[in-house]
Parts: C-alpha cells; sequence; structure tokens
C-alpha cells in the first residue's frame, strides 16, 4: 500500500513514469526497422526506480526529443563518437584557438555561432514564439516536414563532411552517412538545418560520404580515392579522414565502374556508393517516412513516370513532398549525382516499409 501511494504522488508531480527495459537482443531482426522489442515485464517493475538508467538500443534517431529506431546503426550527438551541430566552438581546431571569437577572427565564412535555425516558413507568429524556446511537439513538426533532401559531401568521410560544415562553411546537416553505414545525427530534427537554401524549413537533409561528381574529362580526384584492384575498387581514404573508421578499412563503390550521367545539362561521372551506406539509408528512408506521413517515398519524375535530373521548376519545387537531391532544389547543385540508384533506395524503402510487422520509426524506446 505505501508502495502504491508512493508511485502515485510520483505520477501525480512528474506525470506519468514509464520504463521498459529491452533485452539485450535489442534489434531482433536487422531488416525490419521498428521490429518490436522483448520486454521483461518483472525486471520493469524492479528498474523503475529513481537514478535507474533507461538503455538505447543504438538504432534511435531523435525527434522532439523522442526516440525512434531504425534498426540500423545510429551516433547520436551526444555519444562520445558524435558529431555535435549545437556546439559553437569549431570541433577539430586546435582547442585554444576553437572558441567562438577565436574562430571568427580566423575564419571570416562564420557570420554567426549557430549553424542552424528554426524552422518557422510554415508557422503562425503565434506557434513560432512557442517553438523559438524549443517547444515543439511532433504533431507541428509532422505538419511542417514534408521532403527529405539527398546530399554527396564531397569530402569522402563523415568526419571530413563535419569539418567543412561546422569549422569551415557555418552549416549543418541533421545526418551524415559514413562509408561504412553509419548514421551520425548531429541535431534533434526539430531543427532547421543550413543544408539546402529554401529547403531548409520543410526538410530533413542527409550528407552521404561520397567524394562527388565531376567533368567526364577531370577525374584526377576520383583516380587518387579509387584505387582498382583486381575486379574491384577500393575507396582510398586519407588518414585525416578517417574520423571513426578503422585505419584497416576496405570500403568500395557497391558498382565497381564509374557512372557517367546527366544532371542539369552536365555530364558527369562519379563512382556509387557503397552497399552499407544504401542499406542504412533504406532503413532511415522507410522510418522517415513512418515518422512524418508527409515525406512521400518517392523521387520527382517527369510525365513519363522517369527521374527529373534537374532542378524543380518553383511551382513544381512548391509542390513537391517526398524524397529528392540536392540538384532538385538549386540550380548550381549536382548531388547525389548520376551514380546514385534512386529505384534501389525507393524500392528497398516502401518494401521495407510494408513488410515490417510493426511500421518503422513507430516504436519509440520510450
Amino acid at each position: 500500500m505505501k508502495r502504491a501511494l508512493y508511485l502515485a504522488a510520483i505520477a501525480a508531480i512528474g506525470g506519468a513514469i514509464v520504463a521498459e527495459r529491452f533485452s539485450d537482443a535489442a534489434i531482433k531482426d536487422d531488416s525490419k526497422p521498428g521490429a518490436a522489442h522483448a520486454v521483461d515485464r518483472d525486471a520493469t517493475t524492479s528498474k523503475n526506480e529513481i537514478g535507474a538508467e533507461l538503455k538505447r538500443s543504438g538504432d534511435e534517431i531523435v525527434a522532439c526529443g523522442r526516440l525512434f529506431h531504425t534498426s540500423t546503426r545510429v551516433v547520436l550527438w551526444t555519444d562520445p563518437a558524435g558529431y555535435d551541430a549545437y556546439r559553437v566552438e569549431r570541433r577539430f581546431a586546435p582547442r585554444d584557438q576553437a572558441d567562438w571569437d577565436a574562430t571568427h577572427a580566423q575564419v571570416k565564412a562564420l557570420k554567426h555561432p549557430n549553424r542552424f535555425g528554426l524552422r518557422k516558413a510554415a508557422l503562425t507568429e503565434t506557434e513560432i514564439e512557442r517553438v523559438r524556446g524549443g517547444g515543439w511537439d511532433l504533431d507541428l513538426l509532422r505538419r511542417v516536414v514534408d521532403q527529405f533532401v539527398i546530399h554527396f559531401d564531397a569530402r569522402g568521410t563523415s568526419r571530413g563532411c563535419f569539418e567543412t560544415l561546422h569549422d569551415v562553411r557555418g552549416l549543418s546537416v541533421q545526418f551524415l552517412l559514413d562509408l561504412d553505414g553509419t548514421i551520425y545525427q548531429t541535431l534533434d530534427l526539430k531543427e532547421g538545418a543550413w543544408h539546402a537554401t529554401k529547403a531548409n524549413a520543410r526538410s530533413i537533409g542527409i550528407e552521404i560520404a561520397n567524394v562527388g561528381a565531376y567533368p567526364v574529362a577531370d577525374r584526377s580526384i576520383l583516380d587518387k580515392w579509387y584505387v582498382k584492384e583486381d575486379e574491384r575498387v577500393r575507396i582510398a581514404i586519407p588518414d585525416r579522414l578517417l574520423g571513426n573508421l578503422p585505419r584497416d578499412s576496405l570500403f568500395g563503390p557497391i558498382r565497381p565502374a564509374a557512372i557517367i550521367g546527366e544532371i542539369q545539362d552536365k555530364t558527369l561521372v562519379q563512382y556509387d556508393i557503397t552497399e552499407p551506406q544504401y542499406e542504412a539509408l533504406i532503413k532511415l528512408s522507410a522510418a522517415l517516412a513512418t515518422i512524418f506521413p508527409k515525406i512521400t517515398l518517392d523521387y520527382p519524375r517527369d510525365s513519363k513516370g522517369k527521374l527529373v535530373p534537374r532542378k524543380l521548376a518553383d511551382d513544381e519545387y512548391n509542390r513537391y513532398h517526398g524524397i529528392l537531391g540536392h540538384y532538385h532544389v538549386q540550380l548550381n547543385k549536382v548531388d547525389p549525382g548520376p551514380a546514385f540508384q534512386w529505384d534501389r533506395l525507393i524500392d528497398g524503402a516502401r518494401r521495407l516499409k510494408s513488410e515490417s510487422p510493426r511500421r518503422p520509426g513507430l516504436i519509440e524506446t520510450r
């Protein structure tokens, strides 16, 4: 009786407290984002104590402070190996030169200590006033977010990408996708990352580790990064850009041949991304499309159902909601490039979302 009264008092003061301890085999089926976890109900009672730790599974993304499963490895900005876009100081500058005063003096391109902004384009003045202090709720964010923008990072690794965005350009993106398929989330999805100009307020962005696409006559960067070994191609990663990748990393594009294609009426050559990157991106896309129902699992198509390989006209863009490339947003961009397999992504994400017994992104860890 005393314990029941105690728990009732706690609930009255702080709201309902719910704690579930998941089994060690947290991700039971790696092919199913959001798959149900086994819960030890007896342990729940004994662990529901002040100061008890709620274990993460390692596949969660964060939206409005809430955790959603993806069934693929995710490193958050709060994790020891994470990339934190909330910080003002430069991540890779010497510590005695990394604070904002030194940064502002040394890097003229950095005009503001923050690298992200408020998603206010679709909000009323009353809503802006409420959320500018952080008061987003998921229903409001779902009303605003309807695009997922795909980039290549042109630096080759997530470590290099974060250095360029955060330390040099004063930009940000919600997700980075490294060569090994690890997803890094740098900001809560409520934040308007600065990654795609007019899309920032309504979109979520991801930078895929890939050195990019180039004119066919200029393969110097590709030849430096992609080394042919017998029947395969290996990505040669400079030591300073490894980040959290192991020094003996052996990653290669999912297709060994360079791909030539047209983006923005320019003929470009590019190597495809890695197999682990496609696998992770498919799972993340399925999860995002579930968390944010306005993000349809499709890409911009022409009247014949083919991929639009250029910037969308303003009226097309304004109407569009779904997954798209940076080049669909801006005329001066070509990412994710001609090698990117749009059908592989969309078909895989659709299949995963429809086959999952518990829809991806709807299972929360708390």
